[in-house]
């Protein structure tokens, strides 16, 4: 069979628009109760792109709709330990009179696509695809056997994707070590210089219900035992708790590169300091700034059924998310901020990860974007949310958030996960394509 010459084949980058705007066209909202439509048809999508190249992957169901898609390409030197290359592609939902077009549009305007997913994550899913079938294409392997999979569920913490594939499907993540995924790789601008942001942490997540158990009784009496009281007595706590500054080696590696950019001044004891360092990050800070510290935001509240009965129950759900290696001081916290009365319920809990800024998987992933993007500076960070980077890390996968973007400065790229008008620039999906190109090559 003859290999066909790079020059008879698309590129990756003259297909990834498209692919994208395809996969943004495809409602796979993930509302968290294993409801919606799921991800069979994005999972089909991936599916064709991939056996239209000539692959074999496989598509497999945790519950009825919620697909996941593996596949492995075999590496030059298939002696050493696989990668995973992972995206998902569920999304959360997206309110269309919210929205200056349709959410699930996928229309192109000025240099931008929108739509639901163009920040959270189909933006990685179509540079992924669009990298692979120019590979294949044009029978080129990587340097190493590559683990592709596209997963269900992230949205909801993983449970019908990742999770369930490390569970139930570890084989086909056999000899692997390391992993790219998101939230990382894209760029800000620091003192006038374009930094990319390589995520090697991300905080632990604790999704709790609260329950306050009291006496029921009518509206018009008194009662001591009030159980919407006492919650919300508890739910002010915690929710006013102003978390003391905790900088982990990630974070303090992150401001002593702003520091050395910017000409400020970095002391990790004095909050001030900080602060200002965080600040020169500028839309971005509101990542960052989540991550010197733990977080605690009451989200749900559930009492009553009338306006004049006094509830026997009252209940409430919280977001805690914890600093990598200080999940127990951070839960201890809650607790005691909570009080006598108030018990607590799991919801959705995982772990924390931090891995150093080093190794040789760091430092090609760096050379992809420096070459790529020359008198760049790249500089590690702490994810405040979570990744399925966390479900693979149960089989000893190292995980790093690597989804490379150019960005325009002006453009509040972090701002819009989970926002409203999502959209990425094209330019942006192209350059990504040829950093992923480089990296898969050379790792």
């Amino acid at each position: 069979m003859n290999t066909p010459s790079p020059q008879s084949v698309p590129s990756a980058e003259s297909e990834v628009v498209r692919i994208c705007r395809d996969l943004l066209r495809i409602d796979s909202s993930n509302f968290g109760d294993n409801s919606g439509p799921g991800e069979r048809a994005c999972a089909e999508y991936v599916m064709e792109s991939l056996h239209e190249v000539g692959l074999e992957p496989e598509l497999f169901e945790s519950a009825p709709g919620r697909a996941n898609v593996v596949v492995r390409l075999p590496g030059l030197d298939r002696s050493r330990p696989a990668l995973v290359l992972h995206g998902h592609l569920d999304v959360v939902p997206a309110q269309a009179e919210d929205w200056q077009v349709d959410p699930f549009g996928g229309e192109e305007t000025d240099g931008l696509l929108w739509g639901r997913g163009a920040v959270d994550m189909k933006d990685m899913d179509a540079m992924i695809l669009a990298v692979v079938r120019q590979m294949v294409r044009e029978g080129r392997k990587p340097a190493r056997d590559v683990v592709v999979a596209f997963f269900a569920d992230e949205e909801a913490g993983g449970v019908y994707g990742a999770r369930y594939a490390v569970d139930h499907r570890p084989e086909l993540f056999e000899g692997a070590s390391e992993a790219i995924s998101e939230v990382g790789g894209f760029s800000v601008e620091i003192a006038g210089r374009r930094t990319y942001l390589l995520q090697t942490a991300e905080k632990g997540l604790a999704w709790l219900r609260l329950v306050a158990d009291g006496t029921a009784g009518h509206g018009s009496q008194i009662n001591d035992d009030n159980a919407v009281t006492l919650l919300a007595e508890a739910l002010t706590r915690i929710g006013r708790h102003q978390w003391p500054y905790q900088l982990t080696p990630t974070v303090d590696a992150l401001l002593r590169g702003v520091a050395d950019l910017t000409g400020l001044p970095f002391d990790a004891e004095d909050r001030g300091s900080v602060d200002a360092l965080v600040g020169a990050l500028g839309p971005v800070q509101k990542f960052v700034g989540a991550t010197v510290q733990h977080t605690s935001n009451p989200t749900q509240l559930d009492a009553g059924y009338k306006a004049n009965v006094i509830p026997g129950r009252a209940t409430a759900a919280l977001d805690a998310r914890f600093l990598p290696g200080l999940e127990d001081e951070g839960m201890a916290t809650i607790r005691e901020l909570a009080g006598p009365g108030i018990s607590f319920e799991p919801i959705h809990q995982d772990i924390s990860l931090e891995v150093p800024f080093s190794g040789a998987l760091v430092d090609r992933m760096v050379d992809a974007v420096t070459s790529e993007d020359p008198g760049a500076t790249v500089l590690p960070y702490t994810l405040s949310g979570g990744t399925d980077n966390k479900s693979l890390s149960r089989l000893g996968i190292t995980g790093y958030g690597f989804a490379p973007l150019r960005l325009p400065a002006e453009l509040d790229f972090s701002g819009m996960f989970h926002g409203i008008d999502e959209r990425v620039p094209t330019d942006a999906l192209r350059f990504g394509c040829r950093v992923l190109d480089r990296l898969l090559r050379t790792c």
